[in-house]
């Protein structure tokens, strides 16, 4: 195993930035993702890590050794891509031994290899077939099998889920990670799918255009997003966001949700002459028919409804604006329909109107 560090490393194509003066520590043993919208650059953090790509500046360092210059075969990493890349004549069985045959490994020693993958994925039974007689999802695993007889210092996967359908990408998803938990090795892992960056990183990285905007754990990302645009990024269904503007009484600083009053704390407005901010609200964190006495309550039209099967997504128009609601289980509303919205004013997220940066503690 082994920790992987990028200090202020760069990566330029001509005269295009791709990576802008990254720097990141994955300790070892971690299970780190790399996520963010196409074109964050996070495939080709990954290619440097590997060394599939040369950097244009910064160092790169794997098990402290300093392997920026370092071919891809001298930094004793594996990868898995979202193409399987199998041999098409060849069984699972010499697919997944054929890199160690190529390092004229003993015979017994690559058998005991490819013994010991196959039982932790599962593919006993797959071993004398070949990759056309195997469904998407069992490809995926055989060259994940490929890559663990391996045994190497860290495990770099380049969105291995992409090409399998979503039930499939929850079974390799979930075996992924219970490797990782049996072999303890440092595993980077690259994926525009924030879902799977909630449900399988240790931390999280976020990328935008070339640079990290916040690196954390998932609970830290959700509750704590740095800017608007992890918060519009890290959770499903996204985060409403709201153009309020602020005025000030003998009470203090406050800004109207539509007809409701909204206190603003002091450690969001201050006593900068802040005019407007902008106010984050998640799905989750309305309420249909909320209870009596509940302090921020709007006026709401439901509009459409979409029923996901443990949850429905309801989109409803107020005078705020228009709000996504996560309700449990399937509510009995029709559009068109009024309906009371209530707002949890402890789970609340604002953000400078001009910077997008956070104001202010979590909720």
């Amino acid at each position: 195993m082994a920790a992987i560090t990028l200090t202020q490393v760069s990566k330029s194509f001509e005269t295009t930035a791709v990576i802008s003066d990254v720097s990141l520590d994955i300790a070892d043993g971690e299970f780190c993702v790399l996520v963010g919208p196409s074109g964050s650059g996070k495939s080709t953090l990954l290619r440097l890590m590997a060394g599939l790509e040369a950097v244009s500046s910064g160092r790169v360092h794997m098990g402290g050794r300093d392997v920026t210059h370092s071919a891809p075969k001298d930094r004793d990493i594996a990868m898995v891509f979202q193409s399987y890349a199998l041999y098409p004549q060849m069984t699972v069985r010499e697919n997944m031994g054929f890199g160690l045959k190529l390092l004229k490994r003993p015979a017994a020693d690559i058998r005991r290899r490819v013994d010991d993958a196959a039982r932790m994925l599962n593919l006993q039974e797959l071993m004398e077939r070949r990759p056309a007689a195997l469904s998407g999802g069992q490809r995926q695993r055989v060259a994940m099998g490929r890559a663990m007889v391996r045994e190497p210092a860290a495990f770099l996967f380049d969105e291995p889920l992409s090409n399998l359908d979503a039930a499939l990408r929850a079974s390799v998803r979930a075996e992924i990670r219970a490797m990782h938990q049996r072999s303890k090795t440092t595993s980077v892992y690259v994926t525009h799918d924030q879902v799977e960056a909630m449900t399988m990183g240790d931390r999280i990285v976020v990328l935008r255009g070339g640079r990290i905007e916040q690196v954390g754990t998932p609970v830290a990302l959700y509750d704590r997003p740095v800017n608007r645009f992890v918060a519009n990024f890290i959770g499903s269904p996204a985060m409403n966001f709201l153009d309020l503007a602020v005025a000030r009484d003998g009470q203090g600083a406050y800004a109207m949700v539509g007809t409701a009053r909204l206190p603003l704390p002091d450690a969001v407005v201050g006593s900068s002459p802040r005019e407007r901010i902008v106010l984050g609200l998640r799905p989750e964190h309305l309420l249909l028919n909320p209870p009596a006495g509940h302090n921020v309550v709007l006026n709401a039209e439901v509009g459409e409804i979409e029923f996901t099967g443990a949850q429905s997504q309801i989109t409803v128009s107020t005078a705020a604006g228009p709000l996504t609601v996560c309700a449990a289980d399937r509510p009995a509303l029709r559009a068109g329909e009024q309906v009371p919205l209530g707002v949890d004013t402890s789970r609340l997220h604002f953000f400078d109107f001009d910077t997008e940066l956070r104001l202010g503690p979590a909720g």
